[in-house]
C-alpha cells in the first residue's frame, strides 16, 4: 500500500507511521497552508492507487481549494453539492465506493472512480474537508476510513 517507506505485514503498522510522519512534520509549525501542504504530500507519497489527495476550507456558504497534490481541482464547491459538499453539509466521512452513482458528483477529474472525503472538525464546526480520490472503483475499506479519519484530526490539531 505504501510507495517510499518500507513496508510492514501490517496495514495498521503502516498508517501508524503515516501518522508519525505527519506528526513529525507538523510540530512547531505555526502557518497552516504549511502543515496541510505537508498533510497532503504525505498522502500522495504513501498512499498507492489515489490520483489526489487534498484539502478544501470552508469559506461562508462554500468550500475553497487548498494545498493539494494532483491534477488541477475546482477551486470552489457549494455545501451540500457533490461528494465534499456532501460531508461539509452532514459533518459526517463520505466513502464513495463508484462516484459516477453518487447524486451530484462533481467531476473535477473524469479519472476518479471513487472517493473518500473527510470533515475537519473544529470545536463542532466543519473548517473544511480532507479529500482524497482514487481511479480505482471501490478503493477505500472501513480501515482506510479509520485511519484517514485519525490523519484528518491530527491535522486539525496543529491548526
Amino acid at each position: 500500500m505504501w510507495k517510499d517507506i518500507e513496508k510492514s505485514s501490517n496495514r495498521e503498522e503502516d498508517y501508524e507511521m503515516l501518522l508519525k510522519q505527519l506528526q513529525a512534520l507538523s510540530e512547531g509549525v505555526s502557518y497552516q497552508i504549511t502543515v496541510l501542504s505537508n498533510a497532503a504530500a504525505l498522502l500522495s507519497d504513501f498512499l498507492e492507487d489515489i490520483n489526489w489527495a487534498g484539502f478544501y476550507l470552508t469559506s461562508g456558504n462554500e468550500l475553497l481549494l487548498g494545498p493539494f497534490q494532483g491534477k488541477p481541482a475546482c477551486t470552489n464547491i457549494a455545501i451540500g453539492k457533490g461528494v465534499c459538499g456532501s460531508a461539509l453539509a452532514t459533518k459526517s466521512t463520505q466513502r464513495v465506493a463508484d462516484v459516477h452513482k453518487f447524486p451530484g458528483h462533481i467531476a473535477c477529474d473524469g479519472a476518479s472512480n471513487s472517493e473518500i472525503v473527510i470533515p475537519l472538525m473544529c470545536d463542532g464546526e466543519c473548517i473544511g474537508v480532507l479529500d482524497i480520490d482514487s481511479p480505482s472503483l471501490n478503493r477505500f475499506d472501513e480501515l482506510d476510513q479509520y485511519y484517514l479519519e485519525q490523519f484528518a484530526c491530527l491535522v486539525v490539531s496543529y491548526l
